[in-house]
Order: C-alpha cells, then structure tokens, then sequence
C-alpha cells in the first residue's frame, strides 16, 4: 500500500502514487548526476591542472572510496535519523561537493571536494531501498525499478549535455562542476518539501546498523558488485583520455553518451521481464561475457566500434547492477535492509576504488593507451567466475526468507 495524506478519493491516491514515483527517481537521479560530471571534461581538467593518468585514474576512484568507507556510517544515519533525512542530508552534501570542484585551483582540492561530493553520495545509496520499503510496501519490485531508472539517467543526462549544453552556455569546466551541484540541491529542495509523512517511528530493531561481517553470502554478491562498479567507473574516465590519446577525441561525447545511455534498455527490459532473474546466474555470467566483447570493440581504432563497444559495457553494467540492487529486501528482514545494502555497498566499491588506479598505471608503465582496459577485463572474468557458484546459494536464502515470511513485497 502506498503512503497517502489521508484522502480517500481514488484521485488523490493516484495523484499521491505519481509523486512517490516522481521522488523516487528524482532521488535516483540525484545519486548520480554530479559523479559522472567529471567524465567529459576529464581532458580539459587534465590539462588545466597538469594530471597525470594515474592521476586521472585516482580522481576516478576517489568517489567510489568514499561510497565504500560511507556506506556503513550512512547505515547509522539510516538508523538513528530515518531514511528520508539521510537522503537530504546526501543531497546537500553532494551539492556543495560539486560546488567546491568547481572553485580548485590545483589537484589537490579537486581530490579533496571530490571526496566531499563521495560522501554525499555514499550517505544516501543505503538509504534508497529503505525508503522504497517505507514509501511503497506492496509495490518494492516497480518502485525500485523506477528509482534505479533514475539513476541511469542520473549518469546519462551530465554526458549527454555538458559537452553540447552547459559548458557552452558556463564557459569553463569549474562553472560545469556549479551546475550539477545546483542541480542536486534542487532535487534536494523539491523532495524535502512534497515528500510524504510516513509517521513511521524508528523501532529499536531498526536502530541495528552494524552490518553482518561474517555472511559470506554478502561478501560474494559485494565482490561481483565490485567487479561491475570497476568496469563502469573505468570505463567512463578512460574513454575520453584513450580516444584523445589515438587521435579521435571526436567521438568522445558520443562514445559516454552510449555507455551511459546503453543503459536505458537494460533498466525498461528488467522492469518488463526481470522477475526472478536477480537470483539465477546466467544474466550475471551474461553480463560479464558482454563486457569482453564491449572492451575489446573499445580498444580498437574505429570510432563506429568504440560507440558500439561502449554501449555493450553500459547495458551488461547495468543489467547487473539492477539486479544486484533488488537483492537486500529479499535477503533481509525489513529493518535490516539498510544494513544489507550498506555491506553490500562497502565491500563492492573497495573493489572498485583501486581497478582505475591500476588501470591508470598499466597505462603509465606500459605507455599503450589500451592497456588502461586491462584490469576491466579481469573484473569481467572475475565477474563470470564468482556469479557462477554463487547464485544457488542466493536462491536458498531468498527461498528460506520467503518461507518465513520476513522477506520483501515483490
């Protein structure tokens, strides 16, 4: 049952489903609008600031650090604040991280606003399966659908426009930083101010924020969420630095725009026929496979290729993703889901803060673009290996849940 004002006119139910949604995948969105920012202004930060690829590389992975050494703090904000003020206080956070890249004269600040805006971010992620439980009890299947929806797109409209859009209309790359952060801080404002009263106390279980360390299960799926985070975040900063190195810094905006929109169709395909799929192993060794065959397109010379090649990554990315998203509230009672997903969360962006640090090396060592695609394609086979043992496991768990009758509303 959706949370409503109090009507019972079937008109303002609807009108109240319509706005739940809406905050969900404006929330979606504001997870992920000023981390990918950087990607296509990359080249000119890179030369503005004197970065090296390595460099480079860490200015990647520093958001995915924070995401994993955040995850479990925001669990606590989760638990002592609720769910709705963690992600506020997320947006806000991120909003002036954004805006403080934007204002860094050299290296340094960037990496520490960039750490700034990580934060933010990592604070709400744990936060969203628990509002989706909170907002929309007997519909948690759609409405985390849609709010993932909004993530995609989240990573897709700062690629899309910022070339084409806002750095003409801004002028330099600092300005470019303002504007996402402004933007965050409006979605912020628009979910503070029509976001439902759940009048939802926090019971004295969902105060519990400290995540099972010693679930093996989790730190399985944490390390496939790893290895997928890796290839994505990778991929994204070194397609622009690889396509200027060889010559072809043309394709780059559409090269982004095709791995972040290549995205769309994986999340309108689970919503229509996703069921159940999150818990067997061929989508998860399907994806891993998809991945090879995107990386290896991406490393050759032909812009057709790249695109091509970075669209396969953006849609096996995303699939997992999706479906490793919809797994907390069927792995866990509903007042540990945060603490599910805040494992989940820590466990899979270790893995991912150092993959583009290597990836930067590889390249700085060997002195071949290409091989900053390196370490992705272990992640990729790494990937392949572990879905496919695991997923039995996860099966058995969900199984027994649902047995219980503590899991999820699907």
């Amino acid at each position: 049952m959706f949370i409503e004002a109090g009507s019972s006119e079937p008109n303002t139910r609807i009108n109240n489903r319509f706005l739940i949604m809406a905050l969900l995948w404006l929330a979606g969105a504001g997870l992920r609008l000023t981390i990918l920012a950087p990607p296509p202004i990359i080249s000119f930060i890179h030369d503005d600031l004197g970065l090296s690829e390595t460099q480079v590389g860490l200015l990647s992975g520093i958001p995915a650090a924070l995401f994993a050494l955040a995850a479990v703090p925001g669990s606590l904000l989760i638990a002592r604040f609720g769910a709705l003020s963690a992600l506020i206080i997320g947006l806000l956070v991120t909003a002036a991280g954004s805006a403080l890249r934007g204002a860094a004269p050299g290296a340094t600040w960037l990496y520490a606003a960039t750490a700034v805006t990580g934060l933010g971010v990592a604070v709400m992620q744990p936060a969203m399966p628990s509002l989706v439980r909170l907002w929309a009890p007997k519909k948690i299947a759609f409405a985390t659908a849609v709010y993932i929806n909004g993530l995609l797109m989240g990573e897709v409209i700062p690629v899309a426009l910022t070339l084409s859009v806002v750095l003409p209309l801004v002028g330099s790359w600092h300005w470019d930083f303002v504007v996402w952060g402004g933007a965050c801080a409006a979605v912020a404002l628009v979910i503070l101010v029509l976001s439902p009263s759940s009048g939802v106390t926090v019971s004295a279980a969902a105060r519990k924020w400290w995540p099972d360390w010693r679930n093996g299960l989790i730190w399985q799926l944490g390390i496939m969420m790893g290895c997928v985070n890796a290839t994505y975040f990778s991929t994204n900063f070194f397609i622009p630095r690889y396509l200027h190195a060889i010559g072809h810094a043309g394709a780059t905006g559409l090269a982004l725009t095709a791995l972040n929109l290549g995205q769309i169709p994986a999340s309108i395909l689970l919503l229509l026929c996703g069921r159940g799929l999150e818990r067997r192993a061929w989508p998860y060794m399907g994806g891993g496979l998809l991945c090879l065959c995107g990386i290896s397109l991406i490393v050759s010379d032909s812009d057709l290729m790249v695109v091509a090649g970075a669209a396969c990554v953006g849609f096996a990315s995303a699939i997992v993703l999706i479906l490793m998203l919809a797994l907390p509230p069927q792995l866990a009672a509903a007042d540990d889901v945060h603490r599910t997903t805040s494992a989940m969360l820590t466990i899979g962006y270790s893995c991912a803060v150092i993959v583009p640090v290597f990836s930067g090396l590889a390249w700085d060592v060997a002195g071949l673009p290409a091989m900053a695609f390196a370490p992705v394609l272990l992640c990729a086979l790494l990937l392949i290996a572990i879905s496919a043992t695991t997923c039995r496991r996860l099966r058995t768990v969900a199984d027994s849940l649902a047995v219980a009758g503590i899991s999820s509303h699907q």
